[in-house]
This record gives structure tokens, sequence and C-alpha cells, in this order.
């Protein structure tokens, strides 16, 4: 069911949400918070996020900073009383922000939301904003995390891609990294235009050698309204595609980084807690130009969209009405939602957490399930679901088993 949002948010907003319905969840899920900033130095071909090139006259940081503030004060009725467990800034490229914005958009949250004790903040940086020393300022301001947008640390893939930093810059940024914060995550991407297997050997040797305790690692896709869907580049076949995740994870592994997501690879102690909230179902709210939220309640789960241009939602946030729209998830979509999610782990789900976080009962995705594990794609206990190692190879096909008109 599909709702205008309204500048009427607050008591009466929340109301409407508490009233009856049909779904039964007996206590809200770990809550997160999202804080998109949405501006780069310039677009990449490849990225269809909701980012815009830096304006010339430079970043209106202080206004945006307050209409994220504003945005999230007119939501605190919806998630009153409710810790928060991570907080990410995304992008975008979040780093162009000076330290000193950083630091007063996290005192002005922690003002206005209790932050657990230990809380992960993370940050998203990429190398061309990097200068020596304004890490550290970053973890001084309350960054926990940083997460850095590498791709690559080869200049041709990394010219091919758009970006804007060299080899060198990449190195010497995830080197500050390593010395600024406890821990840290690389980017890094695979099947680019023209990359050979002992091309992508050589960046993840690179990449393994700054000792990262956390690696995130994509295939190249060519996403729609993106230059590159307009003007496709020439991409590696499918099956060295294959092979080259299959070196990724060997090698990785090697290193003692285990592969605990379709594109995550942690050592222990540190996998991302604010992915992981989103892989198992978790509620955030998502604050900045664009942002997504969800969010439960005891009878139902909605999710908003805000205002994806910049000047839009500063305009509208500024004046208390930053959603622009908000959507009631129906249950066959909470089911599909669900497994789209949590089957990206490795390790999986115990079956108890389905009912926990979607207030349905399990035969909703029981015949799914059924026929996964007839297919060998998925394993499965009398607690434990989770994909099998075919399953995990053709993970869409796995997903793909829960959408409602497959049944």
């Amino acid at each position: 069911m599909k709702t205008e949002a309204s500048a009427a948010a607050g008591p009466a907003q929340l109301q409407h949400y508490l009233r009856a319905g049909t779904l039964q969840l007996a206590a809200p899920p770990p809550l997160a918070l999202y804080v998109h900033l949405p501006w780069c130095l310039k677009k990449c071909p490849y990225c269809d996020f909701n980012s815009h090139e830096m304006p010339a006259a430079g970043l209106p940081q202080r206004r945006y900073i307050e209409a994220v503030i504003a945005d999230l004060e007119a939501s605190l009725a919806l998630i009153w009383g409710r810790s928060v467990h991570s907080v990410f800034m995304g992008g975008g490229t979040p780093s162009l922000f000076t330290p000193d914005a950083i630091d007063s958009l996290l005192a002005s949250l922690r003002a206005r939301v209790r932050l657990e004790p230990g809380c992960e903040v993370t940050l998203e940086a990429n190398p061309g904003t990097f200068e020596t020393n304004r890490f550290r300022a970053f973890r001084a301001a309350g960054v926990t995390r940083l997460s850095l947008g590498v791709q690559s640390f080869d200049d041709r893939f990394l010219r091919s891609l758009g970006r804007v930093h060299d080899g060198a810059q990449a190195r010497a940024a995830a080197h500050e990294a390593a010395l600024a914060f406890d821990t840290f995550n690389l980017d890094l991407m695979y099947a680019l235009p023209g990359q050979s297997l002992a091309d992508l050997h050589r960046d993840v040797e690179v990449a393994l050698e700054l000792a990262p305790p956390h690696i995130s690692i994509y295939q190249l896709s060519l996403e729609p309204n993106t230059y590159f869907a307009k003007f496709p580049p020439d991409l590696p076949s499918h099956d060295l595609a294959c092979d080259m995740l299959d070196l990724i994870t060997a090698m990785t592994g090697a290193a003692g980084l285990n592969r605990y997501e379709v594109s995550a690879y942690a050592r222990d102690g540190h996998r991302c807690r604010h992915n992981l909230n989103y892989w198992q179902f978790g509620d955030y709210l998502g604050l900045g130009a664009g942002a997504h939220s969800k969010l439960s309640f005891a009878h139902r789960v909605i999710r908003q969209a805000r205002f994806r241009d910049p000047g839009a939602y500063m305009d509208h946030a500024l004046a208390g009405s930053a959603v622009a729209s908000a959507e009631e998830v129906s249950r066959t979509d909470l089911s599909f939602e669900f497994m789209l999610n949590a089957l990206r782990l490795k390790d999986g789900f115990d079956l108890a957490l389905f009912s926990e976080r979607t207030g349905l009962a399990l035969s909703a995705v029981q015949e799914g399930l059924q026929q996964a594990q007839k297919k060998g794609l998925l394993e499965r206990n009398l607690t434990l679901v989770r994909p099998s190692a075919r399953g995990f190879d053709f993970l869409s096909d796995l997903q793909a088993l829960f959408l409602p008109t497959a049944r």
C-alpha cells in the first residue's frame, strides 16, 4: 500500500503506523542510521547511485547538515526510545566534507538519538580526496571505521573507470587509513574492461599487502541510466569473471580474510555491523538526498524515500517534509525481501529470525525452501538455513525461488 508522505510527521504519523494490522512483530529489530552525502568530484561512468558533481561554488556543507538534522528531528517520533547500533555516512564522496563538518554532524546526531556503546560509525572516502592527517581528523571527529573506494591499484583500470585518483594515491590513502583506524575497508572491483586474471591477481596482491581487515569486492556491472550502459565497454566473459571470483576467494582466504557475504571478506572481529544489519533485515533510518528507510512497527513494516535532488531535499527537509514517498511493505514482498537479503550470508540465518523480522509465519516461505533444498541450492536443519556451495555460486537462481510469481 503506497501513501503520499506528508509534512505531518511526528506523533500523528506514528499513530497511523501503530494502528491494527495483519503482521505480528513482537519487538523491533536493531536500528541503524544511514546518512547520504551526495556530492563527488565527478560522476563515474558506471555509477547509478544518487551522486552529483560538486557545485562550482563549493559544497553547501553547513546548510546540508542543518537539513539532515531537521530531517532527523521530523523522524524522531518514529524511532523514539530505540538505540542506534551503527551509523554509515555514504555517498557520493562523504570525505569531501571537512572533518569539522563531520564532527558537527555526528555531535548533532548524538544529541538527538542514543548511540549504543561501541557504535560503529563508518565514513566512505575516496583516495582522490585524501590529504595527510585528514583521516586522523575524521577519527578524532568520531568516525570509527573508514571505507576506502580504491576500486583498483592499476592506473590503466582507474582511467577506464573514470576515477580521479591513481594507483600511488590509492596505496598512500590505504596506508594512512591503516594508521588512523583500528578497522577499515577497501572497496575493489573486478571484471574490468580489458582485465585479465593476471591483472586481477596483481590488484588483489597489492590490496592484501596493505593488510586490510575487511575487503568488499564487486563485479563491474552495466547499470541502467549510466554512461557505461549507453556506451558499454568490452568486459571479460562470464567464465573469466567466475574464475576471477574464485581467485579472489582463494587469495583472501589464504590471507586470513573469510568470505562471510557474497561480496565481503573480513578477518575475525571486523565484519561490517551496518551491512550485516541490512542482510539480517534490520531497520534503518535513511537521512539525506535520496536516502531510503525501512522501519518496523508492531503490525507493519514501512519504507520511505527522501527527495533525490540535493537542492530540493534541503528545501523540503528544512521545511519539515523531507520524505517524498512512503510505502507499507506487502506480506508477499516482505517474504521475498527478507530472503533476498538473508541468503547473501554464507552462514545463512536462524529460522526464527524470519518471523522475528517479518511478523509472518515460516509457512510463508516454506514452499520456496523446499524447492531450493530439492534443487541442491539450500542446506537446512531444524533451526538453520544457509545456501549450499552451489546455491552461493548461483545466488540469483536461489533468490528467484522466493519471488511471489515463482510459486
